[in-house]
């Protein structure tokens, strides 16, 4: 550091020392470092170099020069002394420069750029009464990411200080800047858009596409009482809660945390009521709605949802009002379907005042099965010290496929063998067969049980479609196609199901349908979703039917969702089998106080709680540890840190043909790669969801470097961001590209997913969001079970791109960080200091 040393006033002199260091600076979070009205009224005043546009730093491009004066300025009537000016320290090193003239541009004439002088200081001198010193500083960036300089000014006996932030960028970042500033939508007034508005006019009936179905069973309409909601509204915990989950109060103690679910919905939807808008013709029979600030998972508006428009400029009350429903969710816009009337009279010079409402089917169903459920075996709800597990006669089989280890064949027997409750689970981490070992065990009941009648559950129509595909594709048992059946709810979108499959499904006019009870009575195997399954019951399907029941991703489904089929479908000899990961992402809950009492937590990891289960006796419990996806590399830390390091590496390519020859992956034998960027996290229009553009732009650097180095397709690549709109601009920068077959998506988008690589996007690069973050269960910090699914998606290569002093912040990630650090494999910017957190993922 630079040192004045007065011996007295006539020997005065600087000594310049060595330079200093600069870590991460947050600039967003510490605005102290960018305030400089305190030097206002000084001696000497300093202008800022590069200021801030917008409150974000200045953009510059890479390879590119930039250049800012810095005026220096005497305001007093007596010389001054300046003892010097440099740069104290950069990141990256070496990166900004001084000079005493202005820099040459590119097309400057020869002497000019042969006579210029640049340094990484200035020389003392005497500033004279009101002179103006004018200095240059110049940045040439090699490569992307925030550029942070600080600079001393010695002046007299005072040292001044300018700290300099430059975001530099490539092309395709800068096609991605926001298209607009971020501005937070105004709350809807609720003076047009009270209940009297809607309530008291006539509703005209919904599309046909939304009626309900004729049933042999009438689902109750279970309207919230009275009192519950009083009681939560006034922010009371009900007794059942304090009491906790036990046989006698299990209707009720479920019920009470729909409720909370039901009422943050309510709460959540009236933010979308809207006042004087357009509806855009989409088609003949659809209508588009954009709504600014559909925010991600907070809980957005989602398919099915109910929408009620009226005339924004007739206020009679008893006017008509249109009853839609949400027929698809697009980035900033929904396309609504009503009935034909409504389409036969807009008109585009129409306005509308909109009302969103949930679709309380579903929740009605979770009402249902939780109540259905009281009447369940003890052994099924609470297995116990008590629970004696019943097996048949050892089950001796032939394997339809090749290759099961010897865990997957032991499940499979254990699934032939039992005879009733309670459950046995199939404990599946990733990459270890879990749905090949299911699929086989379908395969056996099918083929050695005439009498065997299975129902298949899934928590999503694309999981539901993936056990479809492996069943009716196996090459050895071949199922006969009018043994099967997938079953699929009516607010599918009929061109949602791959072509192949139609076949196995049941629809009038391209609106999926339950057949009648005497055709489903001849199905053997019936695939569908938990909810869509009661679909079944209502038509008449009763307890004890299947003698099998499969719940497939079952840590990914809320207790309610696990007990529509069971507690409808189950008798005590049906035999139940869970498979899933409790260690792997759980249900999506957007009430955090329901969350937190119990609805966040699946079925599948409540048993875990039970003695038997936790200790994973082999009646009860087959763990899955035979890892035939990821790399040892990629998969020793969530082995370590989830899993007890019991997963064992199993991928019998470990170095795969497609070579990995590229310049940024410094040891193919670790293909595990961190390139720490400190880009800047944005927002745009009236959008909430954050993007990064710096990042983005290093993903598709690197999707480039892949595809033309190596012998990958673009569908092997997998793009994993936790932010809707960092999916929507990686998104648009690959399609400029020409590569549009990247998979980009959420954690949750890639759940039982994998790819040959994949690439994962933090975006997050100021700690002052994390809070907020944190409450809506957005990004990747603070949820170890969302990093354990992120960093198993990969079977050849993980890269990850982010800042290295943000995520860190994160236990987990912070071992990813420095696992990358200690193995050479880490590339970017300066690291912060190691923490060595805790990760508590393996509790």
């Amino acid at each position: 550091m630079d040192t004045v040393k007065k011996d007295d006033w006539a020997d005065e002199y600087s000594v310049i020392g060595e330079k200093g260091e600069i870590g991460f600076i947050d600039f967003e979070d510490d605005k102290s470092v960018c305030n400089y009205d305190s030097d206002e009224g000084g001696t000497v005043v300093i202008s800022v170099p590069f200021p801030f546009v917008r409150g974000k730093p200045q953009s510059i491009l890479v390879a590119e020069t930039s250049k800012c004066s810095i005026t220096i300025s005497n305001t007093i009537n007596e010389p001054v002394e300046l003892w010097g000016v440099r740069i104290f320290c950069s990141n990256p090193a070496d990166s900004f420069t001084l000079s005493l003239i202005e820099p040459p541009s590119v097309n400057s004439k020869v002497e000019n750029v042969s006579g210029f002088l640049e340094s990484y200081s200035l020389e003392d001198r005497v500033l004279q009464a009101h002179q103006t010193l004018t200095i240059w500083l110049s940045c040439k960036p090699k490569e992307m990411g925030l550029h942070t300089s600080v600079l001393h000014f010695d002046v007299g006996d005072d040292r001044i200080e300018r700290v300099v932030f430059l975001l530099a960028e490539d092309k395709v970042s800068q096609s991605l800047r926001p298209n607009m500033p971020f501005s937070r939508t105004p709350r809807r007034k609720q003076s047009v858009m009270d209940e009297h508005a809607f309530s008291s006019s006539t509703v005209k009936s919904l599309p046909s596409k939304a009626m309900p179905q004729g049933k042999k069973f009438k689902l109750p309409e279970f309207p919230i009482p009275k009192e519950t909601r009083e009681l939560l509204e006034n922010k009371q915990v009900p007794d059942v809660l304090v009491e906790g989950l036990k046989m006698k109060n299990y209707a009720t103690f479920f019920s009470t945390l729909l409720i909370m679910e039901e009422l943050h919905l309510e709460k959540e939807m009236r933010c979308h009521d809207m006042e004087f808008v357009n509806l855009r013709q989409k088609g003949p029979q659809l209508l588009a709605l954009e709504v600014p600030g559909l925010a991600e998972r907070r809980p957005s508006l989602v398919q099915g949802d109910y929408v009620f428009v009226k005339l924004a400029s007739d206020q009679t009350p008893d006017r008509d009002v249109y009853k839609g429903y949400i027929y698809r969710v697009q980035a900033d816009e929904v396309l609504l379907k009503f009935a034909k009337d409504l389409h036969m009279h807009y008109s585009n010079r129409n306005l509308f005042n909109v009302r969103f409402t949930y679709n309380r089917v579903n929740f009605r169903r979770l009402y249902q099965a939780v109540e259905a459920a009281e009447n369940l075996e003890a052994d099924i709800l609470f297995p116990s010290q008590s629970t004696k597990r019943t097996l048949l006669e050892k089950a001796i089989f032939m394997p339809f496929t090749t290759g099961l280890n010897a865990e997957q064949m032991h499940s499979v027997e254990m699934i032939l063998s039992c005879k009733g409750a309670p459950p046995y689970v199939i404990y599946g981490p990733p990459g270890t067969g879990k749905t090949m070992t299911l699929v086989e065990a379908i395969l056996q009941i099918h083929a050695t049980r005439k009498d065997g009648r299975i129902l298949i559950c899934a928590a999503s129509n694309s999981a539901a479609d993936h056990i479809l595909e492996k069943l009716i594709s196996h090459e050895v048992a071949k199922v006969k196609e009018n043994d099967i059946f997938r079953l699929n709810g009516s607010s599918r979108p009929y061109e949602d199901l791959q072509h192949d499959h139609i076949r196995f499904c049941y629809f009038e006019e391209s609106i999926f349908r339950c057949p009648p009870l005497k055709a489903l009575m001849n199905f053997r195997i019936i695939i569908c979703t938990y909810t869509s399954s009661s679909l079944l019951y209502a038509e008449g399907i009763g307890r004890g039917h299947f003698s099998h029941i499969f719940l497939d991703e079952s840590g990914q489904a809320s207790e309610p969702e696990s007990m529509v089929p069971i507690s409808n479908l189950c008798k005590k000899e049906t035999v139940i089998v869970l498979a899933g990961d409790p260690k792997q992402l759980g249900p999506v809950v957007y009430s955090k106080n329901a969350e937190a009492s119990g609805l966040g937590k699946s079925y599948l990891q409540r048993l875990f709680e039970c003695e038997f289960y936790h200790n994973e006796e082999k009646g009860f419990v087959t763990k899955l540890v035979r890892n035939y996806r990821c790399h040892p590399a990629i998969l020793h830390l969530p082995s370590k840190l989830f899993y007890k390091g019991e997963l064992l590496a199993c991928k019998e390519d470990t170095c795969p043909s497609i070579g990995f020859d590229v310049d940024f992956l410094p040891r193919k034998e670790f293909p595990v790669l961190f390139i720490g960027i400190q880009g800047c996290d944005e927002r745009e229009g009236n959008n909430p969801s954050w993007f990064n553009r710096i990042e983005a732009s290093k993903v598709v650097e690197i999707v480039n470097k892949l595809i033309d180095n190596t012998d990958l397709n673009e569908t092997d690549i997998g793009v994993i961001t936790p932010y809707r709109q960092q999916v929507l601009k990686i998104k648009k920068a690959l399609e400029s590209w020409e590569m549009s077959d990247v998979k980009v998506g959420s954690v949750e988008q890639f759940q039982g997913q994998e790819r040959e690589v994949i690439i994962i996007s933090s975006v997050r690069s100021t700690v002052k969001h994390n809070d907020f973050d944190r409450t809506y269960s957005l990004g990747f910090l603070s949820n170890p079970k969302r990093f354990n699914v992120a960093i198993t998606r990969a079977r050849s290569l993980l890269i990850i791109v982010g800042n290295p002093h943000i995520i860190s912040k994160d236990p987990c990630w912070e071992k990813l960080l420095w696992y990358c650090v200690d193995n050479n494999t880490y590339q970017g910017c300066s690291l912060p200091e190691r923490q060595n957190r805790e990760c508590t993922g393996h509790n």
